[in-house]
């Protein structure tokens, strides 16, 4: 079931054959070659039923290798037997097709249609849909909560420096935050800075003020 509006759960293809098309996580989703999976992938290398996607009664969300030939991979690692997925993991059928978790809290109504922004900022965010913008292009798939939670708190403090023990605080929140370490913060950082470099190549949005934190710099395309 592709590109429904639903605040569930979702799978995001990513790379591969089916880019772009993205999926509900249900009861059962099975992901495989065979005409019948609610996830069909075209290729020799992916078995007939290659792997399951579980939304467990707890809210729990986990994935199943059906002892597929080609194996599936998790954030890079082969995964045996089943594992738990969490919001922004990274799932790899057969090195085949990438796929992309994102929980119910980080859905978005994919079919409500909204302008992006007419002002000459490289990166817009609508903070009230959730969804991102570089230039014209949408942030597909969405970034998982605590990279857009960092980018939203760096993106409505623009051109200001902002320490990092407000990014922890505003990001982790009060009380989780007490345990947050830098090296935390820093690949948390460059998670995001991957992804919007990957958009948009040419320009660093968040630049390291050592000593001190970051600062956001958003400046504008050529017209």
């Amino acid at each position: 079931m592709a590109n429904q509006n639903t605040a569930q759960p979702m799978i995001f293809a990513h790379e591969g054959p089916l880019n772009g098309t993205s999926w509900i996580v249900g009861p059962e989703t099975i992901i495989g070659r065979d005409a019948v999976c609610d996830i069909q992938i075209l290729d020799r290398q992916v078995s007939r039923s290659h792997a399951k996607i579980s939304l467990e009664k707890n809210g729990k969300i986990l994935l199943e290798d059906l002892n597929s030939k080609n194996g599936v991979f998790l954030n890079g690692d082969r995964i045996n037997g089943t594992v738990g997925l969490k919001d922004g993991d990274a799932i790899k059928i057969a090195l085949v097709q990438e796929l992309v978790f994102v929980s119910s809290d980080a859905t978005i109504p994919l079919d409500v249609h909204i302008q992006p922004h007419e002002d000459t900022n490289r990166l817009y965010i609508d903070q009230n849909a959730r969804r991102v913008w570089i230039g014209d292009d949408e942030l597909i798939p969405p970034l998982s909560v605590q990279q857009y939670k960092l980018l939203t708190f760096l993106y409505n403090q623009e051109n200001t420096v902002v320490s990092r023990e407000e990014i922890i605080v505003n990001v982790w929140g009060d009380d989780a935050s007490i345990g947050v370490t830098e090296q935390a913060l820093d690949a948390l950082v460059r998670r995001l800075r991957a992804r919007l470099k990957k958009k948009d190549p040419t320009h660093s949005y968040i630049t390291t003020v050592r000593g001190v934190g970051f600062i956001f710099e958003n400046t504008g395309f050529e017209p």
